[in-house]
């Protein structure tokens, strides 16, 4: 291994934190694309389940699937109409549902509170949202077929 003594110009030392920010900032749009598209699912639908289920929507537990199928829904059609493979779909919404569903088991044994589902939920969601899209090459970390 070689290694250059040529001096490092001012140009060539700004390429690789421009390089690695414009990646950075890329990912932070990407993963604020996957948000907004879940709050705009949760606004589309969360009054047709309302109208549809009332019952179902003001229990904790269905509420909480509920609400995780709204952000889905609408963060599926828009990794759909940005082309993104099934496979990083389906990792995207095992990643919103997964939270959830493991934090309901303490729920229904009385060891956690409602609030505490709906927060933790959150929470836990958007780290395994990162989680999934992190280790991933191309546009914001997600698989594109």
């Amino acid at each position: 291994m070689t290694i250059s003594t040529r001096p490092v110009t001012a140009s060539a030392s700004r390429f690789v934190p421009r390089s690695r920010t414009r990646s950075v900032l890329r990912f932070a749009g990407h993963y604020a694309e996957m948000v907004a598209a879940m709050v705009v699912g949760m606004i589309a639908l969360g009054p047709l389940w309302s109208w549809a289920a009332p019952g179902l929507t003001t229990r904790p537990d269905t509420g909480a699937v509920i609400m995780a199928t709204n952000m889905t829904v609408g963060m599926t059609l828009w990794m759909m109409i940005r082309r993104h493979s099934r496979r990083s779909i389906a990792e995207m919404a095992a990643a919103m549902y997964v939270p959830f569903l493991a934090l309901l088991v303490p729920y229904w044994f009385g060891l956690i509170s409602a609030g505490a589902v709906m927060t933790w939920g959150h929470i836990l969601m958007l780290i395994a949202m990162l989680a999934v899209m992190l280790p991933r090459p191309g546009r914001g970390g997600a698989h594109h077929h």
